[in-house]
């Protein structure tokens, strides 16, 4: 009984990496203010408020076998790396998402700079 659950706790840990991998497919088309049920403008504490409300609301754990609330953690997850990380939010900001995706791609291939 012990390995079925390891291998049942294996198996939700590899779909959230699974999901949280796919981010820039699932999300970035999306508004990460909207997302986090804010405004254009909110403050790093305000960001840091709603994501920790809606991350324990949307928690694999607590929603055990819920591949929807699953979903929204990774969407929720991924608003908030991009929100939280003052260099990433400037650019959303400025250009958006698809700005966003050019400036990941550019660092991919070594180009640095702003």
């Amino acid at each position: 009984l012990g390995s079925v659950h390891g291998t049942m706790a294996f198996s939700r840990l590899l779909s959230v990496l699974f999901l949280l991998c796919l981010w820039p497919a699932l999300v970035l088309a999306k508004d990460f203010y909207a997302t986090l049920g804010l405004a254009r403008g909110a403050t790093d504490a305000q960001i840091k408020k709603a994501y920790r409300k809606l991350a324990v609301q949307y928690h694999p754990d607590k929603n055990k076998g819920d591949e929807a609330a699953t979903a929204k953690f990774a969407e929720i997850s991924s608003a908030y790396e991009v929100l939280s990380d003052e260099k990433k939010r400037k650019i959303y900001d400025r250009h958006g998402e698809e700005g966003l995706k050019q400036h990941e791609a550019q660092e991919g291939r070594g180009g640095g700079g702003d």
